[in-house]
């Protein structure tokens, strides 16, 4: 594919992170310390998404680069996707769905960090082949380009990240009535990001659409839908929370998007740049619309399972943590009855 226009403009990226640290601080004034604690005395969470993140997703990445036979620019641009860190978005969208904010944010804390070590590994591990066939062709173009690790892209996306929210929770600590406000807030400014990001891509690039391969939209949408499936099942098979199966299962699914293009940008120069910002394109614009549709359906389907859990913290906290809730005969969905993960302790017991 060649391209004759602009893909990325740099105010994209500002706006963008000026929606996100709205959303984000809407996120912290809807979160108190109890709700880490209770994240960091059992882990397990924060373990199964780092081993998503960095076990499973660049694998799939790999194979689907392999299985669709992309070409060297789009291969490796897929397989960088797959080996970035969980983005804020997994966050506003754990948000709307009903799932663990905490978890979420601890699991895009820690998976940034962990970047700084393992992409670099990853990177190296699957796209040797790839890489090598991009260098050639940058060679006999006179092009000496050369792979750079965005280390303080990846700094600023943890600053980012904990920052907003710990001024969300303080403003939650301090003034209520101004959490209640800026989590209503972050609500309407997810909407505007979400209805950005769609309708910028189409509106300046559609023609590249309908010139792109249907195996570059298989790898670009399939990747995030297979974190989804995947980090769904893992987690539940896990025996967590609803809650937090829900979490993983976007945390996986959603990865960081102005990482990858900050990586392809300080890494490659044209035509293989616009190629691989291209996919990255199509990844965040349909990254978006995929989670939107299976945010609407965690949320609806995760309504009850939901109330109950935060019921169950109430009476816990009023009654003590070995205090049983008992529900009306009848009451639960044979779905929260029989669910792997409702009976991992005395307290969460359904009865």
């Amino acid at each position: 594919m060649e391209f004759h226009t602009q893909l990325l403009y740099a105010h994209d990226q500002a706006l963008l992170a000026l929606m996100i640290f709205v959303i984000m601080l809407g996120m912290g004034a809807s979160l108190t310390v109890d709700d880490f604690r209770a994240v960091f005395r059992k882990p397990r969470g924060v373990l199964i998404g780092f081993m998503s993140q960095f076990g499973l997703m660049p694998l799939l990445a790999f194979g689907m680069a392999i299985v669709l036979n992309l070409p060297p620019a789009f291969a490796i641009a897929l397989i960088l996707i797959g080996c970035l860190p969980g983005g804020t978005t997994s966050n506003m969208f754990t948000y709307f769905s009903r799932g663990s904010v905490a978890l979420s944010i601890s699991m895009t804390t820690a998976s940034t960090v962990m970047a700084l070590i393992m992409m670099p590994i990853l990177l190296k591990l699957y796209t040797s082949g790839f890489t090598s066939q991009i260098t050639a062709s940058m060679q006999a173009a006179d092009s000496g380009a050369e792979f750079v690790i965005p280390t303080g892209n990846i700094i600023s996306s943890l600053v980012l990240v904990l920052v907003p929210v710990a001024i969300g929770m303080l403003i939650r600590r301090k003034w209520a009535n101004w959490a209640k406000t800026a989590e209503d807030t972050a609500g309407f400014v997810g909407i505007i990001v979400i209805l950005y990001l769609i309708l910028t891509a189409f509106l300046r690039h559609g023609g590249y659409f309908l010139q792109t391969p249907i195996t570059v939209y298989i790898g670009a949408v399939g990747l995030g839908l297979a974190g989804f499936f995947f980090g769904y099942w893992m987690s539940r098979l896990m025996g967590m929370y609803p809650l937090f199966q829900r979490a993983i299962s976007l945390e996986t699914g959603i990865q960081n998007g102005p990482v990858a293009f900050a990586v392809i940008l300080l890494s490659f120069s044209n035509p293989v740049q616009d190629q691989m910002i291209w996919l990255a394109i199509l990844y965040s614009t349909f990254i978006v619309i995929t989670s939107s549709i299976i945010t609407m359906y965690y949320r609806k389907y995760g309504r009850m399972d939901w109330d109950i859990y935060r019921n169950t913290l109430i009476h816990n906290r009023l009654f003590g943590e070995k205090y049983v809730t008992n529900y009306p005969e009848g009451f639960l969905p044979a779905r929260l009855v029989n669910d792997p993960s409702q009976g991992t302790s005395l307290a969460q017991k359904r009865t």
